[in-house]
């Protein structure tokens, strides 16, 4: 009996043993994995590296169906391969902010090259905006909620540090034609030197950036009526500017730069189109230096990076085919290339506006440009602009909602044309 046990013991030692020596070899065989640098704002803002784009998740006509954590990851991977390694939101009050932070830190610790970073948006409003108190909004006086909304985006910022950078104080919350809830810079001033004082003191981290994502005439790159006092304190008190040029929209407002000139009436049609696109780019150009210039007369160095823009690729409104006819996918491709290649080459940041489709924005008007800013639609088709992507397999094996991504036109570019019009040279009638 003896006999018996001394020889299992034998057997289970060297069996042990066995196992010991083999998984140690396929360590030592096994490459260690590299975790990622984490990076501020600083090195991340102006590294042509770190792509930008704009983000919402939402899938339906309404907010109060919120994209789950599934599709927020999947989002996040078919984002990590068209490049993006930084997104913009808009507001903390609905669940998809923290459970796309959620999102990502689980992605990261899944795939630890993983690499995401996020510029956190805080919603600003004035008093009584969008009619939801007992009188007109009060732009001179703010809503009670934005202590709310500010910090809970202090708290999203504490639980994760590695991935929230950046965090911008209102979106386009002091442009006057933003009419239902605008407010004076004074109180956009007020939370940019609170967040900034939190970081003095500890309570965020001292690397994390603060700005305001407002429009370029807001930044001083516009009327004059604009340039107060608060704006330039408020100018001095951000970290970076981040402004927003919108040549789409402008195609009808000021469509002076989008009529055909004279000298192009000989060109082809597609050469027409393609010369106005390259001045949809000068325009955009132009208003990034108009706020550069602002800023440096007012003895502000600090860096300027394109917090939003971007081109609608369907509209049966102002910029649709009774209008300037701005819209449609080639022309939304021009712009991406065009935006891309200036920035990149020129290091500023631009969060191109935006990465899917969202039907919330525009709920009541399917057709409505507002609804069609996506680079990938509702029908998990990639529109022209990522067309080589596709054709590359950058998307291969990934899918949203369950289904790959295939391009808009079945990549049919003789279909596509046929949708694209000149620019409306009449236009407004």
């Amino acid at each position: 009996m003896n006999s018996i046990i001394k020889s299992a013991v034998f057997i289970l030692v060297w069996c042990l043993a066995y196992s010991c020596q083999n998984t140690k070899k396929e360590e030592s065989n096994s490459k260690p994995v590299e975790q990622v640098q984490v990076l501020s704002a600083k090195e991340i803002l102006g590294n042509p590296e770190y792509v930008a784009i704009s983000y919402g998740g939402y899938r339906t006509n309404t907010r109060e169906v919120q994209p789950t954590l599934a599709e927020l990851k999947e989002d996040m991977q078919l984002l990590n391969a068209m490049g993006i390694k930084v997104l913009r939101t808009y507001n903390v009050h609905f669940d998809q902010a923290a459970n796309l932070l959620k999102a990502i830190s689980e992605l990261k610790a899944e795939t630890p090259d993983f690499e995401m970073y996020v510029m956190l948006g805080i919603w600003i409003d004035c008093k009584n905006a969008f009619g939801t108190g007992d009188g007109e909004a009060i732009h001179t006086e703010e809503s009670a909620r934005n202590a709310v909304e500010v910090n809970t985006a202090v708290a999203l910022a504490n639980q994760y540090p590695d991935i929230v950078k950046i965090l911008a104080v209102g979106n386009e919350a002091m442009v006057t034609w933003a009419t239902s809830y605008y407010v004076t810079p004074n109180i956009i001033l007020k939370w940019v030197q609170h967040l900034q004082n939190l970081k003095q003191t500890g309570d965020l981290p001292s690397d994390l950036w603060i700005t305001s994502s407002d429009d370029y005439s807001s930044w001083g790159g516009g009327d004059a009526s604009y340039h107060t006092e608060d704006l330039k304190q408020l100018a001095h008190a951000v970290d970076y500017i981040s402004m927003h040029t919108y040549p789409y929209h402008n195609s009808h407002y000021n469509p002076e730069f989008w009529k055909v000139p004279e000298e192009e009436e000989s060109l082809s049609d597609q050469e027409k189109i393609d010369a106005a696109m390259l001045r949809a780019l000068h325009f955009a150009q132009s208003q990034y230096d108009s706020v550069a210039n602002y800023m440096k007369s007012i003895g502000v160095e600090k860096p300027i990076h394109i917090g939003e823009t971007g081109w609608a690729s369907i509209s049966n409104g102002h910029y649709g085919e009774t209008g300037s006819r701005a819209t449609d996918e080639y022309k939304q491709g021009l712009y991406y290339k065009h935006l891309r290649q200036w920035t990149q080459k020129a290091n500023i940041s631009c969060f191109y506006f935006e990465a899917f489709d969202e039907p919330w924005k525009d709920a009541s008007n399917a057709l409505g440009s507002e609804n069609h800013f996506g680079l990938i639609n509702l029908e998990n088709e990639a529109k022209y602009p990522l067309w080589t992507l596709v054709d590359e397999g950058a998307f291969k094996g990934l899918t949203r909602n369950g289904k790959p991504i295939t391009k808009t036109f079945n990549g049919n570019v003789e279909s596509l044309m046929e949708t694209v019009l000149v620019p409306n040279t009449d236009y407004p009638k």
